[in-house]
């Protein structure tokens, strides 16, 4: 073949190319949302895609409506949750992750401000669920019941509604009147919600009560111990306990130096009550690295600014305040923390042990078919259904990771397969399409843009009391980081295909349509799947007829 001398582009070699259009088309390109990796992320069950383009559009109300379709608690996930949504953005591979939790807090905070109510539950079904513990799981099951005609009774035996919500997660974290708003709209529903009322006998309570199904979620409320030979046993306390005190309104005395054994979220939170407390020296006692300590980064990070120490390797030998004794120890090959024998004396008024805890399970073991794992928590289906036909267990109670996000997702879950119970129908099983991963998008299409932070108070000042010491975005901060989302494997309108086909087979159907393809054009060239920044276009083999 002769070429013009000017040209520079080399011939193809059509014996190695495969057709891209003419007379007998291939391929075919199909619109086809993919699973965002947030929403894959979210154990609440969020469309987090979804409802951030509702925010960007300046649609807050609708936004709000569309995220409490799953999860009742906005204002408070938005402040407690450790966001595994943002863990998984691909916007990570760009820059940083979309806050995907501070556009939450906003939309939450907005709805107690405006007073957004749920819409109301359709007519009464004439059911009745009982749920055991009025935490984040059981809150959750109630409000979805609710929503779909079940009455429903939460009993609690505590004084006040919330869980671990309100008696684990201290104030300056989780605001008390926020965390209200949002229990007060679900009782709003309907929702009979009965405190200081423990429950002891399951199988009683549901007979005197003539509830058709029940839904126990009780917190992990009761400590691990450990024995430690101390002068004055008094002086050691237990996370939680002293957590609840302080959610009550008491002000403990914890001395000058405050020493608390163990490395997950609890024993942070405990450090930094201490603080609070008046403690002028709070340290952390653990056993491992901070490679291998359970507490999520952040949580350490925050405690540490606040000036606690944390004493990696070390473990806890003897109490004879106000000495601490300690032994050091080190890795072995495998990495496991081994003792060396050596030891070191801390200065500690007071220790505190936050060594993990469990859920109350005794008034279950008398329930037939129920079983236990070994340590103690209830063995569930897939739908969370014990062994004993129409009782559920969930949040704390099963083998999980316990965080106030994984109960909310338990709630909603265990509320689809009640609610599938006493209808006699079995929930069907569904497949998510794939999800759409960082390759799978074209990144030339969105520039740079940088994460908007939330304010938070000096860590000098937030140690004097329990005042919240993270803040919120603003409106246009919270439309600019929801503007942030990189919309993946969902079309979003872009007009890439629009502009790009050279068959005009690609149809705009006008806003919030999207697009359809004229088949009788399209020569199957791919052109709109190479445009599409997000993946929303699919190429599949054409059938023949």
């Amino acid at each position: 073949m002769n070429r013009p001398p000017n040209d520079l582009t080399n011939p193809p070699d059509l014996r190695l190319d495969t057709a891209r259009g003419g007379p007998a088309r291939a391929r075919r390109p199909v619109y086809l949302d993919l699973t965002p990796p947030c929403n894959a992320g979210c154990p609440a069950g969020e469309n987090i895609q979804g409802w951030l383009a509702l925010a960007v559009a300046g649609e807050h109300e609708r936004a709000w409506r569309a995220l409490v379709a799953a999860n009742p608690f906005p204002a408070v996930c938005g402040r407690v949750c450790y966001h595994p949504c943002e863990t998984a953005c691909n916007r990570a591979e760009l820059d940083s992750p979309v806050s995907i939790h501070a556009v939450e807090r906003f939309l939450g905070d907005l709805a107690i401000e405006r007073g957004w109510c749920f819409d109301p539950p359709p007519a009464p079904t004439g059911r009745r669920v009982l749920i055991v513990g009025a935490g984040p799981s059981g809150l959750s099951a109630a409000y979805h019941l609710a929503r779909l005609g079940h009455h429903v009774v939460v009993q609690d035996a505590e004084a006040e509604p919330g869980g671990m919500m309100r008696y684990g997660i201290p104030a300056y974290r989780m605001p008390r009147d926020v965390l209200a708003a949002e229990i007060d709209r679900i009782a709003g529903l309907g929702v009979e919600i009965v405190c200081g009322h423990p429950v002891h006998d399951l199988l009683a309570e549901r007979l005197a009560g003539r509830f058709d199904a029940t839904f126990v979620a009780v917190g992990a409320h009761l400590s691990k111990r450990v024995d430690i030979p101390a002068r004055e046993a008094g002086r050691i306390v237990d996370a939680v306990g002293l957590l609840r005190s302080v959610a009550a309104g008491e002000r403990p005395a914890v001395g000058r130096r405050v020493a608390v054994y163990g490395g997950g979220n609890t024993a942070m939170d405990a450090a930094r009550v201490a603080r609070r407390l008046g403690a002028e020296e709070a340290l952390i006692v653990y056993r491992r690295t901070r490679e291998q300590m359970p507490a999520h980064l952040d949580e350490a990070e925050e405690a540490e600014r606040e000036g606690v120490k944390i004493n990696w390797l070390r473990t806890i030998q003897a109490f004879d305040g106000p000495e601490l004794t300690v032994e050091i120890m080190e890795l072995d090959p495998s990495g496991r923390p081994v003792p060396t024998g050596r030891t070191e004396t801390l200065a500690a008024d007071t220790v505190v042990l936050a060594l993990g805890q469990r859920a109350d399970t005794a008034f279950l073991r008398a329930v037939p078919g129920i079983d236990f794992t070994p340590d103690g928590t209830v063995v569930v289906s897939p739908g969370l259904m014990t062994g004993c036909p129409g009782v559920f267990a969930g949040g704390d109670m099963v083998p999980a990771e316990r965080t106030v996000t994984v109960g909310i997702g338990h709630g909603r879950t265990a509320s689809r397969h009640i609610d599938a119970y006493l209808r006699g129908v079995v929930v069907p099983q569904t497949v998510p399409p794939p999800q759409a991963g960082f390759a799978d998008l074209h990144p030339w299409y969105f520039g740079d843009s940088g994460r908007r932070p939330q304010a938070e108070r000096d860590p000098a000042e937030r140690i004097t009391d329990f005042t919240e010491v993270v803040g919120g975005l603003d409106t246009v901060a919270a439309t600019y980081e929801a503007g942030r989302c990189l919309s993946c494997g969902t079309c979003f309108e872009c007009d890439g295909c629009f502009g790009s086909c050279p068959e005009d087979a690609v149809i705009k159907l006008g806003p919030g349509n999207r697009y359809r393809i004229d088949y009788d054009r399209c020569t199957g060239c791919g052109t709109c799947f190479d445009q599409c920044p997000v993946h929303a276009i699919s190429m599949i083999p054409e059938v023949s007829p």
